[in-house]
């Protein structure tokens, strides 16, 4: 089975940070012109290019794909976050097998090294913070489209249909988990309800179950 689990909001203090040729660490959001001015900071989105003309998307992979190299202290996309679910994920069902749908990046690794971003499909979200439809995102999609294995999404309602499109040339069962009334409508995915009274963040909440035994796809 595959796990993948929506990103979160709350980094760790320690994450690393791409930077520019001269240096400058680099906040990446989904809106730059709206982010609040810090003097030590450079805001950029994941597409947008450097000074070189290659895009930071670009640069990340190149230095994914340098072994044994790791000197800006990036750290892997499940570690990158604060709640300890995502390691929790990748002890019980291996780094292979765990991936994280990135607001910022797209369908990543859990292994992945990935830098500091501030970037969500949240709705309540601050402007600069919020991704919109509409806006350019060239997403990751690491998920090998010939995997045999059944694929189980955790992740609220802003980040489903994302997950559904990512994954639309995978062909093996879906299942996306969802804690509201109404059955959400899901182009090639199986819809599953998990009873919880919990309103925010509930798909950490299902996680543990998955992780426990309590939920099973």
């Amino acid at each position: 089975m595959i796990v993948v689990i929506q990103c979160a909001a709350s980094k760790r203090p320690d994450a690393g940070h791409l930077i520019t040729s001269t240096g400058e660490l680099v906040d990446f959001v989904a809106h730059p012109e709206a982010a609040p001015f810090r003097p030590d900071r450079v805001y950029a989105r994941p597409d947008d290019l450097r000074e070189d003309g290659h895009s930071w998307r670009h640069i990340l992979v190149n230095y994914n794909e340098e072994p044994g190299s790791n000197p800006l202290g990036l750290l892997p996309a499940y570690k990158l976050y604060e709640n300890r679910t995502y390691e929790r994920l990748a002890d019980r069902f291996g780094l292979r097998s765990v991936y994280i749908l990135s607001a910022g990046w797209g369908l990543i690794r859990a292994d992945f090294l990935t830098p500091f971003y501030d970037i969500t499909f949240s709705v309540s979200a601050e402007t600069y913070k919020r991704r919109r439809k509409a806006d350019r995102y060239d997403d990751f999609r690491m998920l090998p489209r010939d995997t045999k294995e059944d694929v189980v999404f955790l992740g609220g309602k802003d980040y489903v249909q994302s997950f559904c499109s990512l994954t639309e040339s995978i062909h093996t069962r879906k299942v996306v988990f969802f804690d509201s009334v109404v059955v959400p409508r899901l182009k090639d995915c199986v819809p599953k309800r998990f009873e919880t009274n919990t309103r925010t963040n509930w798909h950490y909440e299902c996680a543990a179950a998955l992780l426990d035994g309590g939920v099973s796809i």
